[in-house]
């Protein structure tokens, strides 16, 4: 993950207060100042002298820059770098940071050659939309390919260890977690975001499934839901494809009557998930629409993430395995 710095130089504390409430990985002021920074809360505090800044104007600035990256120095490109330069420098030499003065920047920087800037300094004019910069380059996690597939049963499947994952944040309609039996056919498993007569919305919960099962998480890699604990990143997917990070709070595991749900894509490829029976547990339809399990039918249509099969300690392998 990227980190991100705000460059409170000269210091302003309203700056400086922003940039800790919107969740920055460091500040950076004189050094004179540190502690002024250490007293409004806990974070990493440094001064402009521990980075090597580089100006980009000639070849001769990317081979300093290459070098100095090599040298194990903390080099920031400032104001005025060009995609090109930056793309000579991150084919040579990881660790690269850039100043950036707005959002547009942000973005741009952490896309190059795909794997973008290791690091962003956000100088004082980009203040207005520093949490903007924080919650896309830290939070988003790009794309992931959904697929529409057809259940073809809905079983009784007895009691079970269920998991709920209390997140940190506010998931909305339409987003959920993938979920499966196995790591090559997961199902998109709604947030409780709605609410009944009878139970108040959730929408920090997601009631996962059976203990055993897959969870997809950041970096293209899985857990079984049992696993995961307070304190833990987890993936969020939206309906449409798009993925954000949100960190446990709580797992609550607990025995509850439980359904069998399978699924087959066009091609002909199966999976399945357990999922507790009950109305408030929801998969999520083409049109991004919750549907509860308890209303589920042979025939309907949900949105799942098909993948190869392989994984160990959650890492991607190649290897020959079938999951039923």
């Amino acid at each position: 993950m990227k980190e991100i710095w705000f460059k409170a130089v000269p210091f302003d504390k309203k700056l400086v207060t922003l940039a800790l409430e919107s969740g920055v990985d460091g500040i950076i002021v004189e050094q004179s100042k540190k502690k002024d920074v250490a007293a409004l809360g806990r974070t990493n505090v440094v001064s402009p002298e521990e980075f090597t800044d580089v100006c980009l104007k000639a070849k001769e600035d990317e081979e300093t820059a290459v070098s100095s990256l090599r040298d194990g120095k903390k080099v920031v490109l400032t104001t005025g770098w060009e995609i090109i330069p930056v793309e000579n420098i991150l084919a040579q030499s990881d660790g690269l940071g850039v100043e950036v003065s707005s959002l547009d920047q942000a973005l741009l920087a952490a896309g190059i050659l795909e794997h973008g800037v290791d690091f962003l300094v956000v100088l004082p004019e980009a203040a207005p939309e520093l949490k903007d910069i924080v919650s896309q380059i830290k939070l988003a996690q790009g794309m992931v390919q959904l697929q529409t597939a057809t259940v073809t049963a809905v079983e009784a499947a007895g009691l079970g260890h269920r998991v709920c994952v209390d997140t940190l944040s506010m998931l909305k309609r339409g987003q959920g977690m993938l979920v499966g039996n196995s790591s090559a056919f997961t199902f998109l498993v709604h947030a409780e975001t709605e609410s009944n007569p009878y139970v108040a919305a959730r929408p920090f919960r997601v009631n996962a499934g059976a203990v055993h099962a897959y969870a997809l998480m950041p970096g293209d890699k899985t857990s079984y839901l049992e696993e995961l604990t307070s304190g833990r990143e987890v993936l969020v997917v939206s309906a449409d494809g798009s993925t954000s990070i949100a960190t446990v709070g709580r797992s609550k595991v607990e025995v509850r009557p439980m359904l069998l749900i399978r699924a087959r894509l066009e091609d002909g490829t199966e999976g399945a998930i357990f999922l507790q029976n009950a109305e408030t547990i929801r998969l999520v339809t083409p049109a991004g629409e919750p549907v509860s399990v308890v209303n589920l039918q042979e025939g309907d249509q949900v949105l799942v993430k098909a993948d190869a099969a392989g994984r160990h300690f959650g890492m991607r392998i190649r290897e020959d395995i079938k999951e039923a």
